[in-house]
């Protein structure tokens, strides 16, 4: 039977691969039994005099260099099997990337995720105009099947198609609200998710569960300010410090196995360490990351305050976080398979973590006094200077969403009772008013002394 593509009403998003090569150089390829008999039929261990595929405790990947690139990235920042034997000889997963299908009810819905550049910075042709290759591809992913029930709201109670659908639709419809600026929709958001996790739902099932929500969404804006928020806890922005560290740890195979499991496992807890404490020098993030950014410095950096820069950011973060929920990617099949709330507080905890990471790339580019120029550790930021950039945004972006769904430790136990605490006592809408993107509204309320 042909799977149904259900594509996300997304029309301001395109995408068209423009060879930048960087989803080459920061993925790890897992490879399926049919990428691996066409690798060997097309000889690469021959021409390369080397095998390029790679076994990693019982499962098969494609070999990376020493810098954690792929060994068929070319110095023109294309593929080389592309090159010789074309785009559909390609293992699946550099196929289908950034696209993802995410089983559902009547067939897979169409997501997108934004570790690409093109992406990003929303360049190419529409969505829709892809569907017809994702068709092809999806004849290679049996997995991918139609879904018989809808994701769990809960833990304990199945949401109805009536109750996802309300969910969706009244999150886009908040979320494409542009007369209100975008911290207070985050804000929002935020309030309302923390809302729906204590309430108890089983008394409001299929349309009076609409109702809450109409209820709860008619409320904005102007319920939020009956409701203040000061500055996150010492132990807030610990918690949050730790999610980015989760968000950004990328062990490579290669590394691994020459170190050995026992002294990596001891390397990520020291740095995982240095990350919640704040202070210190970050380890490295990212291949196009600044080296040697002071981790302190996070916390001097201001909000994007430049008209076009806020504009450009407010587009690319309602357009991920639309694409989040229409494209599947927010709960059930498309997140660790966790139930509707815990996915959306999920979301809202990446949100923080932008914010958070944005700054620490801002602070990676900020020179100290007597360097005058150029990049390392910054002792404080210019206050003339604009704040934060759309770059920022679009580099802690990336790290955030390459790893969402695929991470599996953030699918995990400990990080639902990270989420569990940060949701306590108002935690995430501190968190996301503390680190806003954006200069304007949903700062915190002054207090005389920070909350521990």
């Amino acid at each position: 039977m042909k799977l149904h593509i259900i594509q996300p009403a997304l029309a301001e998003q395109r995408y068209s691969c423009h060879g930048c090569g960087n989803c080459c150089r920061d993925f790890t390829v897992q490879l399926r039994e049919e990428d691996i008999t066409r690798l060997r039929a097309q000889g690469w261990q021959e021409k390369l005099g080397f095998d390029p595929i790679v076994e990693f405790r019982g499962t098969n990947y494609l070999r990376q260099r020493e810098d954690g690139a792929c060994v068929f990235l070319m110095e023109n920042g294309l593929c080389r099997v592309h090159a010789e034997f074309g785009f559909e000889h390609k293992p699946i997963a550099c196929q289908l990337f950034p696209f993802s299908l995410t089983p559902a009810e009547g067939g897979a819905v169409l997501g997108i995720n934004y570790a690409c550049q093109s992406v990003l910075e929303n360049k190419g042709a529409p969505l829709p105009s892809h569907v017809k290759d994702l068709e092809r591809m999806v004849k290679s992913l049996p997995e991918v099947k139609p879904l018989s029930q809808p994701p769990m709201l809960t833990a304990k109670l199945r949401a109805s198609s009536r109750e996802m659908q309300a969910m969706v639709s009244h999150i886009d419809a908040w979320l494409r609200r542009s007369e209100i600026d975008l911290q207070t929709r985050l804000d929002g958001l935020a309030w309302v998710i923390a809302t729906l996790s204590i309430a108890k739902l089983e008394n409001v099932r299929e349309r009076r569960f609409g109702d809450l929500l109409d209820t709860l969404f008619g409320a904005l804006p102007d319920e939020l300010s009956h409701l203040p928020v000061g500055p996150p806890s010492t132990g807030q922005k610990k918690l949050l410090r730790q999610a980015a560290f989760a968000r950004v740890e990328d062990p490579k195979i290669g590394r691994v196995e020459k170190s050995g499991r026992m002294r990596t496992s001891f390397a990520q807890l020291l740095r995982s360490r240095r990350f919640a404490s704040g202070r210190g020098i970050a380890p490295p993030i990212g291949f196009d990351w600044a080296e040697k950014i002071d981790l302190a410095q996070v916390e001097e950096i201001e909000p994007a305050r430049d008209a076009d820069q806020i504009a450009m950011t407010d587009d690319l973060i309602t357009r991920w976080l639309r694409a989040t929920i229409l494209g599947g990617r927010a709960w059930g099949s498309g997140y660790y398979g966790w139930p509707m709330i815990e996915g959306l507080r999920a979301m809202m905890l990446n949100v923080a973590v932008v914010s958070w990471l944005a700054r620490l790339h801002a602070a990676g580019r900020t020179p100290t006094p007597s360097e005058g120029g150029g990049q390392g550790v910054g002792s404080a930021l210019d206050h003339e200077s604009p704040g934060l950039t759309i770059d920022d945004v679009r580099a802690a972006l990336s790290r955030v969403d390459r790893a969402s769904g695929r991470a599996k430790w953030l699918g995990t136990r400990t990080e639902q009772w990270r989420l569990k605490y940060l949701y306590m006592d108002d935690g995430m809408r501190r968190l996301i008013a503390r680190y806003g993107l954006i200069e304007g509204a949903a700062k915190p309320q002054a207090l005389n002394i920070e909350r521990q």
